[in-house]
């Protein structure tokens, strides 16, 4: 299984930034997907979640209503697209997955992990 994460970049206060994760080595369409995030000094959290089915989503409170995942199974990728950027939202962000129709926001419920794309916002 491999995960590679992409996307992350400086970005101001209010702007968007959309990272993917492509996946490869597994059937995609059976897995759980999650996008975590780790800021500095800080525990990695779980930010949004989709199940396998693309019918279930989590999103943490702090990002509900700005940020959306999604998942295209065709291709073998997800995405996080994230809207209204604040500057606490900077973190390094990890994609992850596990072989299992929903699993929730606990990292240790993910079996794989990209490896990380950084998130800056900044004026």
């Amino acid at each position: 299984v491999q995960l590679q994460a992409s996307g992350g970049g400086l970005v101001q206060p209010g702007g968007s930034l959309r990272l993917s994760c492509a996946a490869s080595g597994f059937t995609f369409d059976d897995y759980v997907i999650g996008w975590f995030r780790q800021a500095p000094g800080k525990e990695r959290e779980g930010v949004s979640c989709i199940s396998s089915s693309g019918g279930s989503t989590y999103y943490a409170d702090s990002v509900k209503g700005r940020f959306t995942i999604s998942r295209d199974n065709a291709k073998n990728t997800w995405y996080l697209q994230m809207n209204s950027l604040k500057p606490e939202d900077t973190a390094v962000y990890y994609c992850a997955t596990a072989a299992a129709r929903w699993a929730g926001p606990l990292d240790y419920e993910y079996d794989y992990w990209g490896q990380g794309t950084l998130v800056t916002v900044s004026s």
